[in-house]
């Protein structure tokens, strides 16, 4: 059976591991990124590098793309030579980036009009979770359309998670992140004290990492807070902007999200010391230093 050509858009941290997937699977590839050295590894694994989104998509069953927020979204689907003007009548547009919900609706409509169908595949997981094909996809749309995108799906992922309508999985990302950074912040804020007050820091790390506190973030947040490595598995910048759409969010639906509005102040702080391209981990070099 042949498999469906796909195109790929952006090939950052995370979209890099899943467009390797998709060629490691056999699926026809092109791939678009505004700095095309990115593309370079793919390349010379077989794939196909567009000069702009509107030439990847071009011809393509399924277009795909990965980007940072909804600014970036909108430039790469809409803007000047995007990828919906090069998307064919019956293409099957994915948008896995982090946006807000209200983009993607405004996005469905635009899709609407040139006959696409569209599905919102946001993701859980970090770099090597996308380099594995370990990703959890969270995926708004339509039953029919989402059994079409299955197969490709399938090979980025360990789980896909049907959660609603277009807007859903959106929103369930946001919820999912500010839940990752407000832990972030609550467990630099305690080891901060922890390092300041001459507590045994290994002894007082084992007791929070095992007990009820010690979610698998947690646990990942004192390996990385302890060793102070900060490679980006997931920018700090990245989350700081999660946080502020969901807080966002909150005040629409009238929702005080105080733990939100925190940590966001948090994060804020640790942008200010330009730790925007490291790891969110970093968030707590600046409380160390207080």
């Amino acid at each position: 059976m042949t498999k469906p050509s796909v195109a790929f858009l952006g090939l950052g941290i995370m979209g890099g591991g899943m467009a390797n997937r998709l060629l490691g699977a056999g699926f026809p590839l092109a791939v678009y990124n505004r700095n095309a050295d990115k593309a370079k590894p793919l390349a010379t694994a077989g794939a196909k590098v567009a000069a702009s989104p509107e030439a990847a998509a071009a011809g393509a069953d399924i277009i795909i793309s990965m980007l940072a927020d909804d600014i970036a979204a909108r430039a790469i689907w809409l803007g000047e030579n995007g990828a919906l003007a090069g998307a064919k009548p019956g293409a099957i547009l994915i948008e896995c980036s982090t946006i807000t919900p209200d983009w993607i609706k405004e996005f469905n409509v635009e899709a609407k009009k040139k006959n696409c169908e569209l599905l919102e595949a946001p993701v859980t997981g970090t770099k090597p979770h996308a380099a594995a094909g370990e990703l959890t996809f969270l995926v708004g749309g339509s039953t029919d359309t989402l059994e079409k995108a299955r197969p490709v799906l399938a090979v980025m992922s360990k789980a896909i998670a049907h959660v609603g309508p277009i807007g859903s999985g959106a929103l369930v990302k946001l919820l999912n992140n500010v839940l990752c950074a407000v832990q972030a912040v609550s467990f630099a804020e305690a080891l901060a004290l922890i390092e300041k007050s001459g507590l045994d820091r290994a002894k007082t790390l084992e007791i929070l990492t095992q007990g009820t506190p010690g979610s698998p973030l947690v646990k990942t947040m004192a390996t990385r807070m302890t060793v102070r490595d900060y490679t980006p598995n997931f920018a700090l910048k990245l989350m700081a902007k999660d946080v502020g759409y969901a807080h966002a969010m909150g005040k629409a639906h009238g929702v005080d999200f105080k733990t939100a509005a925190a940590a966001l102040d948090v994060f804020k702080n640790a942008l200010g010391q330009n730790l925007g391209e490291q790891d969110f981990s970093s968030v707590i070099e600046p409380l160390r230093k207080k």
